[in-house]
């Protein structure tokens, strides 16, 4: 009786009752039973749990062993292709859209340029050779031991970009100089392009210049389809890798210039109000890079786009902007034309579109004779993007009327 807790006899027994078990014999054995299955179970669970863990360090080495081979085979065919290359203006290019949207084109990269090149020799011998393939071999290594950093801890030890030693900086430096004559270059070429940064994406993901270029690929990738689907993922996943890159260089120019592009881009199969909301962002990101580099054209082209298209907001569009924001954007022909005018003090003969803009701005000014004189000398450029292309068929509206 004083093993058993008072609980466990009836409430009105007395102190020298004597209590009886709570389960019959063969419901104890029942619960034996149960508890023998319990156990026997988080055993067997506990084995597969091993089991499992067994398995993921294996695939993790494996990951590691094809991200070498890949990255091995990258590095061998990047430094045996010699392409000649020669530097070209930038153009700046729009969208169609009027909800502040605007695309990639040719992006200015003047400032991005890195140095370093290619070298060529008409035989080698076979200490040359094989001195070749050992630099391969050490740069494929460091190279393995930088992606496996990156990808393998989930906390980072500092916000700093990683420091490239001098074999591997060399070769970057000629990936970007491939990647810009490809952006430059034609359809065939953009997709060359945005495959080539595609395939590096591991190794140098921890590079300013890197990032935004491959950003730009993405741009360019927008461009070239037509579905509407895979127009939306090229422009979000662009968008992802700048939100990272602005996150640690929040002083690059190029990285606000294509993120802004990249938010319009977005925003140009979804509803008004997202529209506006991306005009505000890519206002905000414009602004920002022209104070960073203030010398760049094409930023002055960028910005003299939005405002035309703020100055001519339909009803529709005003009537939504009054109601959900409380400062809306504001922005006049004027204001539009100045920043047109900014673009061809700092580079003349920019763009065929952006002297196109400048005759557009003067008729809806009533200056005709400024406006005709605009359209005559956007005539002598040649259309070298999409957008200028379109500005042509403006420019024959224009003429005929």
């Amino acid at each position: 009786a004083q093993a058993v807790p008072r609980a466990l006899l009836p409430a009105d027994a007395g102190d020298g009752a004597v209590p009886s078990p709570l389960l019959r014999q063969d419901e104890q054995l029942e619960l034996l039973e149960r508890l023998d299955f319990v156990v026997r179970n988080i055993v067997e669970l506990r084995k597969e749990v091993e089991e499992l863990r067994n398995s993921l360090q294996h695939l993790a080495v494996e990951i590691v062993g094809e991200v070498r081979t890949h990255l091995e085979e990258t590095q061998r065919v990047t430094r045996r292709r010699k392409f000649p290359f020669s530097r070209e203006r930038s153009d700046s290019t729009g969208s169609s859209s009027i909800y502040f949207t605007a695309s990639s084109g040719n992006a200015n990269t003047d400032d991005g340029e890195s140095e370093g090149g290619y070298t060529t020799a008409n035989a080698e011998s076979d200490y040359d050779r094989e001195s070749e393939r050992e630099s391969e071999d050490e740069v494929s290594c460091d190279t393995v031991r930088t992606v496996r950093r990156d990808s393998l801890e989930l906390v980072p030890e500092d916000d700093n970009p990683l420091v490239l030693d001098s074999t591997l900086e060399e070769g970057l430096g000629q990936l970007l100089e491939q990647a810009d004559r490809l952006h430059s270059g034609d359809e065939q070429d953009k997709r060359e392009g945005f495959q080539l940064l595609l395939n590096n994406k591991l190794a140098y993901s921890g590079q300013q210049e890197f990032l935004w270029r491959l950003a730009r690929a993405h741009c360019d990738m927008w461009e070239l389809t037509e579905d509407v689907d895979e127009r939306r993922s090229y422009a979000t996943e662009g968008k992802k890798e700048l939100e990272l890159a602005l996150q640690k260089w929040d002083q690059s120019a190029e990285c606000h210039q294509w993120f802004a592009i990249l938010c319009g881009q977005v925003s140009e199969h979804e509803s008004i109000p997202r529209r506006i909301q991306a005009g505000y962002v890519f206002k905000e990101h414009i602004d920002k890079a022209i104070t960073l580099k203030p010398q760049d054209p094409q930023l002055y082209y960028l910005l003299g786009r939005w405002c035309y298209q703020v100055a001519h907001l339909g009803w529709l569009e005003k009537r939504t902007v009054s109601a959900l924001f409380e400062a809306p954007p504001t922005a006049t022909v004027q204001d539009a034309l100045q920043n047109f005018l900014r673009v061809e003090e700092l580079s003349p003969g920019f763009s065929k579109a952006g002297r196109v803009y400048i005759a557009k701005c003067y008729r809806d000014l009533g200056n005709a004779s400024a406006a005709v004189l605009w359209m005559n000398l956007a005539l002598e450029l040649p259309g070298n993007t999409k957008e200028d292309a379109e500005s042509e068929k403006e420019l024959e509206e224009m003429r005929s009327v």
